[in-house]
């Protein structure tokens, strides 16, 4: 009877650290695994060139223009928008304008390219909101714009694209005069009827 219950003890040790062993196997599997695919991430080519958004709600946000058969990395996307990185650049692209790849590509791989193109950016970035502002008020007022110049009368579109979206805005209605107070970091603009009318600091 003794016998029996030492080989039972015994059967019983062993299949408990057999178990443990594969357990470590499965754990060291896992973490070499890891590693690899953390670097796989979904790529697109542009079938056009497109604009890249800041913010996909707001497309006077236009960071820079994508060219024609350039290849985006993919983060996410929805029914209208790829969210995606270029040059270091992160934002949102037209999802017509793009074809997404089969073949996953390294991400290891696309760091290597940045660099070359780095020196690049800060240049095609200018010209592209130059050109965005061009194309919708003309060149002497993309250029004053384009400047981040403001000036009493211009409506708030304008403001918008010349200083960007205001951090904070407090509107009133009285009657058919609809007034506006845009808070910046350091400046407030006051508007009528969609008109500048003055600013100044904030104190």
């Amino acid at each position: 009877m003794k016998k029996l219950i030492f080989f039972t003890l015994l059967i019983t040790g062993a299949l408990s650290l057999q178990a443990q062993a594969n357990k470590a196997d499965l754990l060291q599997d896992l973490e070499k695994n890891q590693p690899a695919n953390q670097n796989i991430t979904a790529t697109a080519t542009l079938k056009s060139s497109t604009r890249l958004f800041g913010d996909k709600n707001d497309l006077t946000t236009v960071i820079m223009i994508i060219p024609s058969g350039s290849t985006v990395n993919v983060l996410g996307s929805d029914s209208a928008y790829l969210h995606v990185t270029f040059e270091e650049n992160e934002g949102y692209i037209f999802k017509r304008h793009a074809v997404l790849d089969k073949t996953p590509v390294n991400n290891q791989q696309v760091v290597q390219q940045q660099p070359a193109t780095q020196e690049e950016q800060p240049q095609v970035q200018q010209v592209s909101r130059f050109s965005y502002l061009e194309n919708k008020y003309g060149s002497n007022m993309a250029a004053r714009l384009n400047s981040g110049k403001i000036w009493k009368g211009m409506n708030s579109e304008m403001v918008k694209d010349s200083w960007g979206t205001a951090e904070k805005i407090n509107r009133v209605i009285s009657g058919n005069l609809i007034k506006e107070e845009w808070i910046y970091k350091s400046t407030w603009l006051y508007f009528e009827n969609n008109a500048l009318v003055e600013w100044g600091p904030i104190r």
